[in-house]
């Protein structure tokens, strides 16, 4: 099975939904065409230099990265500058650049779920919300023997998701009737005559994004003339997805005992901070990357301490003043830790579909800023 860039990229749309990308970020297919085939995947955090001419060293097809390359608009494409002699090689060498950014942070199981585990965070939710998923129930109505085949065009297509879950389902054995017209091409039975037949009632719950593509998916897959199903607004509680994320510690800490776990727990030797070092923090709020977006949703929660990257010096006045503390512990430790995470849910998603495809998280990057 030759495996193309569109394939991955309907597998990547699963994990981070485009459509939770903020009205100003650049994500998707960035260099290449959906066309190329890819057998060799790299997961890094930023399309650099180094990056590109190393993937087009190890016969890379796909390098899905956090950051965007292109980011603002290009005026030109020229070779001389970095973008240009990026955008050069990729093309040169068929290596596709397709990037998941803020989608990638807003979504469940994300990156700022992953920093929120690293730290250790329990009962998380949604510092600020950006979008809700709505969900229908699809029910479908299979003669005995296909329940399988339509079980698996129906997650294939992306049913059957909830928020920790993915192939759910339910289904109840009874019967059907039905009387073909004249102009009927029945799978069975006979025109002008009622039949009865063993049926399965398969009921799975689909976002609305995507309820179309599974309709079409079963109409290809089920065998009668004229599929049977439903579709149901369901009544259930929507399950959030957004930026940042607030939780519990498992106890309560100091807040320098908490930067000094923090330390550990990403690898720094150090961090910066504003705050009484005595100060006891029992919640917390996180943001990975950039955080000063979210400073207003800090200051409106319950959390005494807000960890994050590129935090400012009136930002900390501010924090100050209100009695909260803040944890800076930089732009790059907290988002590189998703590489590795992104490279194996991705690496579980493809074989799950059959893909043979490598998918390795890269492991040479380093952040711009040093100490000294």
């Amino acid at each position: 099975m030759i495996v193309a860039v569109r394939d991955i990229m309907e597998v990547m749309e699963e994990i981070a939904p485009a459509s939770l990308a903020q009205d100003w970020d650049n994500i998707g297919l960035q260099v290449g065409h959906q066309s190329w085939p890819v057998d060799k995947i790299w997961v890094a955090l930023d399309p650099t230099d180094d990056l590109v001419a190393e993937a087009c060293r190890q016969g890379v097809s796909l390098l899905i990265t956090h950051h965007p390359l292109i980011f603002y608009p290009l005026a030109a494409v020229d070779l001389e500058t970095s973008t240009g002699s990026i955008i050069q090689a990729a093309l040169q060498n068929k290596v596709a650049i397709f990037c998941a950014h803020t989608n990638l942070d807003s979504a469940v199981g994300g990156v700022n779920d992953i920093l929120a585990e690293r730290l250790g965070l329990q009962d998380t939710m949604v510092l600020k919300q950006t979008d809700q998923v709505d969900l229908y129930k699809l029910v479908v109505f299979v003669p005995l023997g296909y329940e399988e085949k339509v079980l698996d065009a129906l997650f294939e297509s992306g049913a059957g998701k909830t928020e920790k879950y993915t192939h759910t389902s339910f289904r109840t054995k009874g019967v059907g009737t039905f009387r073909p017209g004249l102009t009927a091409k029945p799978f069975k039975g006979r025109v002008g005559e009622i039949s009865h037949s063993t049926e399965y009632r398969i009921e799975a719950l689909v976002r609305k994004k995507d309820l179309s593509r599974v309709v079409r998916s079963l109409e290809r897959t089920h065998p009668y003339e004229e599929m049977a199903y439903d579709v149901y607004a369901t009544g259930v509680e929507k399950w959030k997805v957004g930026l940042g994320r607030i939780g519990n510690l498992v106890k309560d800490s100091t807040l320098e005992a908490l930067a000094q776990s923090i330390k550990e727990a990403l690898g720094l030797n150090m961090v910066k901070a504003v705050g009484d070092p005595g100060q006891t923090i029992r919640r917390v709020a996180v943001c990975s990357g950039s955080g000063r977006g979210l400073l207003e949703d800090f200051f409106a929660s319950d959390a005494q301490v807000y960890v994050s990257g590129d935090l400012g010096y009136h930002d900390g006045r501010r924090a100050e003043a209100l009695g909260r503390a803040l944890i800076d512990v930089g732009h790059f430790a907290s988002e590189h830790l998703l590489v590795e995470s992104l490279a194996a849910g991705l690496k579980n998603a493809l074989s799950e579909r059959g893909y043979a495809v490598d998918v390795g998280a890269y492991t040479q990057e380093r952040d711009c800023f040093y100490y000294l």
